[in-house]
Order: C-alpha cells, then structure tokens, then sequence
C-alpha cells in the first residue's frame, strides 16, 4: 500500500495519490493532470477511481481531464449532482482498490455532498480518512458557503457538527487525518502548518472538536468568519459543470508576442495586464496600466480574490521561462483566458524603447521623519482584518486588500497615499492596482510593518503596551 499527499503550498492544498497491488486512486485531484498519470505509470498501475470529497470553491478539479486520460471513475458523495458521468456514491459504499477498500462517509456540514473517505488496509483494520474540507488540522470546514434555500450558515454548521461527532469522531484514535488543505487556505479560519495529524490528537488540540456542546461547536466555527473570496463560488460551479481541457487552456495563453504585438494586444480596454515579477522587480519597472501579482507568494487565491471576471482576458508579464507555471497557477483557479506573454520579459520591453511606470518607495526612517514634520499623512494598511485589529499605526487606515475592488472608489486621485502590508508582497498589489485606476501619487512603504514597529510611530498594540 501506498499512500502519497501531494500538496500544492500556493493553493494551501492536498491532493492524495493511493496505490495497492496495481490499482490507484487519486483523491481531489488539481487541474493538470499528468503528474498523477505518471505516478500511476511508474508503479505499473492503473488509475481505478478519482475520488471528491466535494464541490470545491478555491481551485478548480482535474477530475474530468484525469478521468478521460485515464478511464477511472469520478465518485462524488451522496447528493452530488454533476453535468458529466459520474458515480454518486451511497453512505458506507465500499470501493475496493487493490487489497485495500475505501468506503465513503457522507459527512455534509462543509458542503451538503461533503464525504469523508474512510481507508482500511490489506488487514481489514482503519488506517486513516481523507476529510476534504470536513475536518482539518487544528479545524473545521467554514458551514457558509454552501447555504441552501432557508438553511442558515449556523444550521449547517449543526449539521457538521453532526457529521464529526456520528461519522468520524467514532473512528480509532489511531487513525491518521488527511485533509484537502492546511494554513493559508481560505476554507477555514484556524489551520495548522501541518498536514495530517492522529485524530485522538485532534480531539485534543482542535477547537471546534473540543466543543462541549452543539451550540458551543456552532458559535465556535461561525464566529469571526469573513466572506469567501469572490471566485469560491465560480469555481464550485465549473466543478458542477465540467472545465476546459488543461492541454487546450495552456496551448491558447502560451504564445509569445513581441513588444509591438504585446503593445497592440494591450490597446483593447477589456484586456488586463498582469505582471507576476517580484515585487522589487515590479516597483522599479513596469508596464503602465499593468497589476502585480507575484508568483512568489499565494498568486493564484491572490488573482481569484481580486480579478473578478474569470472570462478576463489576460496578458502576461513573467520572468523570463515562468510563463507555462504562471498560466498553470492561473487555471487551478479557472483563469483560463491568457492570450499570450511578453517575449523576453521587462527587459525586451525596456529595450524595444517602450514606455514605463514605477512606484517609489520610503522607508520606515523616512516615514517616521515626515510624520515629526508634521505633515499630513494617508498612510493604507492593506493587511487583513485580524491583523489590523491585532496591531496597526494609529496613523494609518484599515483598507485590506482582500476588499479592495470594494473601497477604492473612495480614494481621492489627488491625494498622496503610502501603502503597506506585513511585508510587502499584498502592497505592491495594492499599490499597482491603484496606480492602473488612476491615482498615481501611491508609494510603498519598504519593509511593511515589520519595520514600521522598529520606529517611534504610536501604534495600537493589543498585546504589549502602547508604543509611544
């Protein structure tokens, strides 16, 4: 037996290969699907069922493509309803993989289709379970995003509660948790850094299990949840439905353009223009009227939160042999419009004569010495909610980036604004989406708030005492 997490830190998320006396498995799959049919191939094995553990809202599946590529089953849990052939698994259906079975656990609460898949090895014995997005590391499927007609994010938040404590909670305390994601995803508000865990462990660590009651567990999980990004639901549908074959979304947005074919693709008022450089690279030279997006951090949840059409047309900007990652990273999300990249990058484009933007940028000791002049300041802090509320300069605005699309209408153009998150990864974001909207006098604050609290500016601090 063999049992192999494959997890893809952009997108915070757990894919599972399985493999048992030349059968395979594959469990909540991402959109290019060749690594799983490679793996399947090197262990002489054939690829049996294509296991989901439910609609998924941050990445888009590589169930259909894998199934065709491989003649496997998709099996969803009970009440699933797909636009493509399917199995629709019944609750304690058993499905035999090599010398080994996997039996499916309706577990609703997450989603109504959520099921947990319950692995028993070659002895018969359970060895561990595969929860999606039902029970994670440190937490719970967030109950909101899949409300059903009069049913309440707190009723499905019972009816999860419900799920753990009949289906799951019952299970051996040796048996191994495998979720569909880990810290950073958006599917939950309390994840751990690690990936698996025992479940007896679980009982002990995990809040919403420590619950001492179906109330306290409902208050407990809905509390402080912010609204999902606006592409979860876009992307459960194209889950529903069926996407694009990966191999034809690659060959339409892998064509390179020249600086001048770049520039004419670039006039039409539909198009975006996303860089996917690093920050720094970005700030000193860029196309004007483009957005940055690096692929150095959490890109494809990034561009899911705030391109809001997933039809965009996209023109690509990319380190020089990044441009087949970058479209790749952008369909897991169902970004499958690129049209095509810049040949040769920024630095084609600066040698064609081309124009260019910048932003500029202060540091911590240069802020800190215009705020003792007394000047007026409009300092954004982009970070989220939870980290603002934690800790913020009493100077500065609560404008997460999360939101931007929604606040920016209330950015005066004329005005002088500096930008800043945690590090400096979100504000470059912020800072190139505001200047492609217009408002040019925007600087980056280098360093973020890490070293913005090495500064003498006063700062609300929940944790220690006030800094003055």
């Amino acid at each position: 037996m063999k049992i192999e997490q494959i997890y893809t830190v952009c997108l915070a998320e757990a894919a599972y290969y399985i493999e048992s006396d030349g059968e395979a498995a594959i469990i909540d799959p991402l959109r290019e699907v060749d690594s799983y049919l490679q793996r399947a191939e090197q262990d002489n094995a054939k690829i049996k069922f294509i296991f989901e553990t439910h609609f998924h809202a941050d990445f888009v599946s590589g169930h259909v493509d894998l199934s065709k590529k491989s003649g496997a089953a998709i099996v969803y849990g009970p009440t699933a309803k797909t636009n493509f052939e399917s199995h629709i698994a019944e609750d304690g259906e058993v499905f035999k993989v090599g010398k080994i079975s996997i039996t499916a656990l309706h577990t609703p609460g997450h989603t109504p289709e959520s099921t947990t898949y319950l692995l028993k090895d070659e002895q018969g014995k359970p060895y561990c379970i595969f929860t999606g997005d039902t029970l994670f590391i440190g937490d719970v499927g967030r109950p909101d995003l899949a409300q059903q007609e009069e049913l309440t994010m707190e009723d499905m938040a019972g009816t999860l509660y419900d799920s753990l404590h009949t289906k799951i909670l019952t299970l051996p305390d040796d048996v191994l948790i495998y979720p569909a994601h880990g810290a950073g995803s958006a599917c939950g508000k309390n994840m751990s850094k690690e990936t698996f865990d025992t479940l007896g462990n679980q009982k002990l660590n995990n809040y919403a299990l420590r619950a001492d009651s179906k109330s306290a567990f409902i208050k407990e999980v809905t509390d402080g949840i912010l609204p999902p990004p606006q592409y979860f639901a876009k992307n459960a549908a194209l889950n529903k439905l069926g996407s694009a074959a990966y191999d034809a979304v690659l060959k339409h947005g892998l064509k390179p353009l020249s600086p001048a074919g770049f520039e004419a693709a670039a006039q039409y008022d539909l198009t975006l223009i996303l860089d996917t450089r690093n920050p720094e690279d970005f700030a000193k030279a860029f196309i004007p009227g483009s957005i940055n997006i690096g692929l150095n951090g959490q890109f494809a949840p990034w561009v899911g939160a705030l391109i809001t059409d997933l039809n965009q047309e996209i023109l690509l900007v990319c380190e020089v042999g990044k441009e087949q990652e970058t479209i790749t990273r952008l369909t897991r999300v169902g970004y499958d419009n690129a049209i095509g990249y810049l040949e040769g990058g920024m630095q084609g484009w600066i040698a064609a004569g081309k124009q260019v933007d910048a932003i500029s940028s202060v540091t911590a000791a240069e802020l800190e010495e215009l705020a003792a002049s007394g000047e007026s300041l409009h300092v954004l802090d982009v970070r989220k909610p939870s980290e603002y509320d934690a800790e913020h300069l009493e100077i500065s605005m609560e404008r997460p980036l999360d939101f931007i699309n929604e606040w920016i209408d209330e950015i005066n153009p004329k005005e002088h604004y500096f930008v800043h998150c945690a590090a400096g990864y979100r504000s470059m974001i912020a800072a190139s989406i505001l200047k492609s909207k217009g408002i040019t006098n925007v600087v980056d604050i280098a360093g973020g708030y890490a070293a913005l609290t090495t500064t003498s500016l006063k700062r609300t601090d929940l944790a220690s005492p006030v800094k003055q």
